[in-house]
């Protein structure tokens, strides 16, 4: 798989979720395409469909939801969390993106919070937005 291995934080599948015209839906387009290895954790997932059942647009189901859910993991490298070190951040469901990102060896978090993972540094972990990943990738048009 070629590019980086990133973790993408919950609020980039909302973001997807709800407009098809942001950099998130573009983000989440690229993934299955081989440019870049996406990384997720049991509790990053629960974490995933927790919060897009919260925040389902109109016309969304819960069992599109599920059907989006699954796509992701078949697509992701499933990465087991054998330790937890938290709290790092000062959100506990940052640091389940922190905690699959350290795991599972990623480069970036991309995430549209950056200031709430200002501690992904000393783990060598750069926080970019999405516009920047696809910069990145190359993807931007």
């Amino acid at each position: 798989m070629a590019g980086l291995r990133v973790v993408l934080d919950t609020n980039v599948l909302v973001a997807a979720l709800r407009s098809r015209r942001g950099a998130s839906f573009r983000v989440v387009s690229e993934i299955g395409r081989d440019r870049f290895e996406f990384v997720l954790s049991v509790p990053l997932v629960l974490e995933y469909e927790q919060a897009l059942i919260k925040t389902r647009p109109p016309g969304v189901n819960q069992m599109d939801i599920q059907a989006f859910l699954d796509y992701l993991c078949s697509e992701a490298r499933l990465q087991e969390i054998f330790y937890l070190w938290r709290p790092c951040l000062d959100d506990p469901k940052d640091d389940l993106v922190l905690e699959a990102a350290v795991a599972g060896a990623c480069q970036a978090i991309v995430t549209h919070n950056r200031r709430h993972f200002q501690g992904a540094a000393r783990f060598g972990i750069t926080v970019l937005s999405p516009a920047e990943f696809l910069a990145r990738l190359g993807a931007l048009s």
